[in-house]
């Protein structure tokens, strides 16, 4: 078992790619803690707290529950977010704000949060962030999304850096397009909208949650002791293509 008896925090894990992860990450040993908004939809052993990790409040509180239950933290997978579609001249602020501070400030509070009873505890602990191929590329009417998916790859290098001689690891994933209802709702609304994003996909098909579930699993094991400051992507190939087909 590669993460036998470690505490792993996973946010946003009650659906898609944060609940594959927890699935994945308590099948290897770990304690798992989900937090998220709303309710686990499925049977799991992990523990559930409810949280907003927009807030510096919702954050902390997260952090004290992991500690009070488990006594440590050894993982933090920062997964939640969330969309919102519209053109860019009919974007709203509050809109835009409101994706960014869940996407990226919140990534940002928790893993400031996680990272500061990581020094105190003296854990050699590692954090992973959520990204998304849209860091590199963009989406026209996915405007909040794109910018703080990109601010996300950037706070994952300053992260690693200011955290490398504490012993914390941080790195990130950036999917393509997998199969979870945020994707549906993005990206996937009709046959015409999967076909394209086919197009674009080497591969041909959508990724699976569970298959980035385990490249977060490798991150956040030993087997990734030498890594840090990445941005792994579990694309089908979309990165290297870089253009649409047909």
């Amino acid at each position: 078992m590669r993460l036998k008896d470690k505490v792993c925090i996973i946010t946003g894990g009650a659906s898609g790619i944060g609940a594959a992860c927890a699935r994945v990450f308590i099948r290897e040993g770990a304690r798992v803690i989900v937090a998220d908004v709303k309710a686990l939809t499925e049977a799991t052993d992990a523990h559930f707290v409810e949280a907003d990790v927009s807030s510096k409040q919702g954050a902390e509180r997260l952090v004290s529950a992991a500690v009070e239950r488990y006594g440590a933290i050894d993982v933090l997978v920062n997964n939640a977010g969330i969309t919102h579609a519209a053109d860019f001249l009919d974007l709203a602020e509050e809109d835009f704000d409101r994706v960014l501070r869940v996407n990226l400030k919140g990534m940002f509070l928790c893993g400031q949060a996680v990272a500061r009873e990581m020094v105190r505890a003296k854990t050699a602990g590692c954090i992973i962030n959520m990204s998304s191929v849209n860091a590199v590329l963009a989406i026209p009417n996915q405007v909040p999304y794109v910018v703080s998916k990109g601010g996300v790859n950037q706070l994952t290098k300053v992260m690693a850096m200011g955290l490398a001689p504490h012993g914390i690891r941080v790195n990130g994933i950036g999917p393509g397009t997998i199969a979870t209802e945020l994707a549906k709702k993005a990206v996937l609304g009709s046959e015409e909208a999967k076909k394209k994003v086919m197009s674009r996909t080497p591969m041909g098909r959508l990724g699976e949650p569970g298959e980035v579930a385990n490249v977060a699993l490798f991150l956040a094991s030993d087997e990734s002791s030498y890594l840090t400051g990445q941005t792994i992507y579990p694309d089908g190939g979309r990165l290297a293509l870089n253009y649409t087909v047909g």
